[in-house]
């Protein structure tokens, strides 16, 4: 069954699909990253692409669970970034095409709440 968005805001960045897939700078069109639709429950994220825009996205579902904080790093299996408990992927960020990001990302299926800034 498909999940129904409760939260989607996009500013200068355009998503492949409905709450996933490619991410891509709307100003430059260069893809950012990817995010794994089926496993995170809510993401925001902050950046600066190369090309100077600033963007962000905003994206939660109805059924999101609210996140509980923690200090563990997410893991990086294949340049993606995943859950430590559960190896699943969340997202991708290309770091060769972003200057900068701020990122808050919960997993949907252990609800923790992962922390990650890149400058």
């Amino acid at each position: 069954m498909a999940r129904v968005l409760k939260t989607k805001e996009l500013i200068d960045t355009r998503l492949a699909t409905n709450y996933g897939g490619w991410m891509y700078c709307d100003k430059c069109n260069e893809n950012i990253g990817y995010l794994c639709y089926s496993t995170y429950d809510r993401l925001e994220l902050k950046y600066k692409c190369n090309c100077g825009s600033q963007g962000s996205v905003i994206s939660e579902f109805e059924d999101s669970k609210t996140g509980q904080g923690c200090n563990e790093e997410l893991l990086i299996i294949k340049n993606r970034f995943c859950c430590s408990k559960d190896k699943n992927p969340l997202i991708t960020i290309l770091d060769n095409k972003i200057l900068n990001y701020e990122m808050q990302i919960t997993c949907k299926s252990c609800h923790k709440m992962y922390k990650r800034v890149f400058k």
